[in-house]
């Protein structure tokens, strides 16, 4: 059976999104959805550009040496790129099959979109640094606004998944992805500039870097820095089956290799990649040593070319493979054919809960959640959380860690391979280009 597009069933459509925005959506619009879904002259306007595809080394060419001018050029590039991005996004959300885009989470990211592309497309240009803090403050409003959508994207496509072939449905969310890092990226370094702009700095920690851009980050302190935050949560583990394996220590990891590697990236993204391959390779050895005295370590290997940097990180963790998982590549994947864990109910509660929280795919997100149940647990009678105590409230495995790595790794043109080895344990390879001259990965 083939399902119709939406161009196909305007009238049900439009009926459904009636329905829906004047029911369920938080982000309810004065008029109805269904009257900018289809024909809108500005949405075709912008969606008929193309998106100004930049590098990383000509994000720091442009911030090196900041003034006002450029500062407020800058504010006007991502005011007008912005809804050019989005608009093409919307487009492609408007091409989903109908049983797709009306899924109530799929429905509210259209919302959100539609939003955020009516509000950068209204939005005066900005002519002074006053101006520009208001834009600012803008920008924050819609990067906040807009932590929902990583979850619920994945729970309204993992929903959705029998009605989409697996390559479409990766193709799709692999473009609203990239996208929406982009976007970002685009937001979030204007910030930083004018943030350093204000303050006259331009190094932290040791590390030189041109608003989001670290020029001189080091591969190997940002390994260790994700080893100490990661060893010094000593919460129980989850296994496949659901049972709660005490956590007895997490395992050492061994890096060796050039140590002194350094390059151009951003270093929030990087530290994201890093720090969900070690969580999971130091769970998989947990679990795959739980009856031994000592766990064996985990080896990451720094490897600097002329083009590139490396690393390998090997773990005993007993390999992927398993009755739910074919093939390694398959744990980047959204739908249920290749990836069956996408449609177990406990995925789909927890993100559910992701979904009315919001994810903002970063290592420092991650940490804050761990502190702050740490603080709800210190507020119980003795300290101790009895749920957590009788391993009935493990934190829950959205199975998003691996997905939102490999579209890091590629967003600028990088590589991310998982090698299993079953029964022994698994290799992951990272590969990240080196000089800065990858164009961004986004596809229109």
């Amino acid at each position: 059976m083939t399902w119709p597009t939406c161009s196909q069933t305007q009238t049900g459509l439009s009926s459904a999104f009636r329905r829906f925005s004047g029911r369920t959506c938080p982000h309810v619009r004065s008029q109805s959805t269904a009257l900018h879904f289809y024909q809108n002259r500005q949405l075709e306007l912008f969606a008929s550009k193309e998106a100004q595809r930049l590098t990383l080394r000509q994000l720091v060419f442009f911030g090196r040496m900041m003034d006002s001018d450029r500062l407020i050029k800058s504010a006007n590039y991502v005011r007008t790129e912005l809804p050019v991005r989005i608009a093409h996004r919307l487009r492609d959300l408007q091409a989903l099959p109908y049983v797709v885009v009306t899924q109530e989470s799929v429905a509210k990211v259209y919302e959100l979109y539609w939003s955020a592309f009516e509000k950068f497309r209204r939005h005066p240009p900005i002519t002074n640094l006053t101006e520009n803090l208001a834009f600012c403050e803008f920008l924050e409003n819609i990067l906040d606004e807009h932590a929902p959508v990583i979850p619920s994207l994945s729970l309204g496509l993992s929903l959705s998944s029998p009605h989409l072939p697996p390559d479409s449905l990766d193709s799709f969310m692999r473009r609203m992805l990239v996208s929406r890092i982009s976007r970002r990226v685009l937001a979030e370094h204007h910030l930083a500039l004018t943030k350093s702009f204000g303050s006259g700095s331009s190094k932290i920690a040791d590390e030189p870097h041109v608003g989001i851009i670290y020029t001189g980050l080091s591969m190997k302190r940002s390994i260790d820095k994700c080893v100490q935050l990661l060893r010094s949560q000593p919460y129980d583990i989850e296994d496949d089956s659901g049972e709660c394996v005490p956590n007895r220590g997490w395992p050492e990891v061994e890096v060796d290799g050039h140590l002194d590697a350094k390059f151009a990236y951003i270093r929030e993204h990087l530290e994201y990649i890093l720090f969900e391959l070690l969580k999971n390779a130091m769970r998989a050895t947990e679990l795959n040593h739980r009856d031994a005295s000592t766990l064996p370590a985990i080896r990451a290997t720094i490897v600097a070319g002329e083009n590139d940097v490396g690393v390998r990180i090997s773990d005993q963790g007993g390999g992927l493979s398993s009755a739910q998982i074919q093939s390694p590549s398959d744990l980047f994947s959204f739908s249920h054919i290749r990836n069956a864990t996408r449609m177990d109910p406990p995925r789909l509660g927890a993100l559910r809960t992701a979904s009315s929280i919001g994810v903002k795919a970063t290592v420092a997100e991650q940490i804050g959640r761990w502190q702050s149940q740490d603080e709800e647990s210190d507020s119980v009678a003795g300290g101790k959380d009895p749920e957590r105590e009788a391993g009935i409230a493990p934190h829950p495995r959205i199975g998003l860690g691996l997905p939102m790595s490999n579209i890091f790794t590629t967003y600028f043109g990088g590589s991310l391979e998982l090698v299993s080895m079953d029964g022994w344990g698994t290799d992951v390879y990272l590969r990240l280009p080196k000089l800065g001259t990858n164009l961004e990965g986004i596809e229109l």
